[in-house]
């Protein structure tokens, strides 16, 4: 093996756990320690910082920060990569679109031919369906709401309603929750003392404010998502009755679109919202099983004439 290949394989190895021993890296490589070592350091005059204990327990680690390494993967791995990233030119992240169209290209001309048919093939066959107008979310912010997360750090920024309010806010920040169409942080509101869900795009310059906390009971931050984006803030609230599972139910009716309720084995409750009937609707109408309309009471007279008019059709 020849110098260039050895430090990849080096580096490779550092990668792929917290510490190692020289010894096992020499007998890894079929080196000699002192090999390792000249190595060593060479990949650290290259900008790598690998870090050195000596004595029982030591060995050497790769540190953080420096270049980003090159990395050996394996085909199953480059393959994953290159589906993922053909996925990220579509996101609703600015930013993100051209820097994966980029990384792309750059992943496309170095794959071996049988790999590149493989992601060729999977792009010339994969469509997806429409999502509708989504408004951007900005790639910095989402960044920052992360760091909060990731170091348990506060977060002040400035947020716009549904209705167009404008506020500052003061959070201690939980997880970012991704639901397929929306980004959505979940957070403690230190004026309001209560858990709230932001969504991301209308969220303005965060900054992190270096103040600490600690949750001592968090909420499931998936499920608060799943119950605000279902039934807030929108102006009409419906209820139904539905007999089957829950289980059942939750399989046609996602999070995102409607709360669904266990009321006992064989029945649940299901909530959808809207600002105006006409999407209720079809929301409605969708449900297989035997239901009753709780409230509102024009819901049911709503649905009753829709099933007039799909009778005389």
């Amino acid at each position: 093996m020849d110098t260039a290949a050895r430090l990849l394989r080096l580096l490779s190895l550092l990668h792929s756990r917290p510490q190692w021993d020289g010894a096992e890296l020499a007998a890894r490589l079929e080196i000699t320690p002192r090999t390792v070592r000249r190595d060593i350091t060479r990949l650290r005059s290259l900008g790598y910082p690998i870090d050195a204990e000596a004595g029982i327990g030591g060995g050497y680690r790769l540190g953080p920060g420096g270049r980003l390494p090159p990395l050996l993967l394996e085909d199953s791995e480059a393959v994953a990569i290159a589906v993922g990233l053909r996925v990220a030119t579509t996101t609703t992240v600015s930013g993100v679109e051209e820097a994966a169209i980029s990384a792309l290209a750059k992943l496309h001309q170095v794959l071996p031919v049988r790999l590149r048919e493989q992601v060729d093939a999977i792009g010339a066959h994969t469509t997806q369906l429409p999502q509708g107008e989504l408004p951007p979310v900005d790639g910095g912010v989402l960044v920052t709401l992360a760091a909060g997360c990731r170091h348990v750090e506060g977060i002040r920024f400035r947020y716009r309603t549904h209705d167009g309010c404008e506020s500052e806010r003061s959070v201690e920040p939980l997880q970012i929750v991704h639901t397929g169409r929306r980004w959505y942080l979940v957070a403690r509101d230190r004026d309001r003392q209560a858990w709230r869900t932001f969504r991301v795009d209308r969220i303005e310059q965060p900054m992190l404010t270096g103040s600490r906390y600690r949750f001592d009971d968090p909420p499931d931050p998936v499920a608060l998502v799943a119950e605000g984006t279902g039934v807030s803030p929108w102006d009409i609230v419906a209820r139904i009755r539905v007999q089957a599972p829950a289980a059942t139910v939750t399989k046609m009716i996602p999070p995102s679109q409607g709360v669904v309720e266990e009321l006992d084995a064989a029945t649940c409750e299901v909530r959808f919202a809207a600002n105006e009937l006409g999407p209720l609707v079809a929301q409605v109408c969708r449900i297989y099983w035997p239901f009753e309309i709780l409230e509102p009471p024009e819901l049911r007279t709503a649905v009753h004439e829709h099933a007039r008019r799909l009778l005389d059709s």
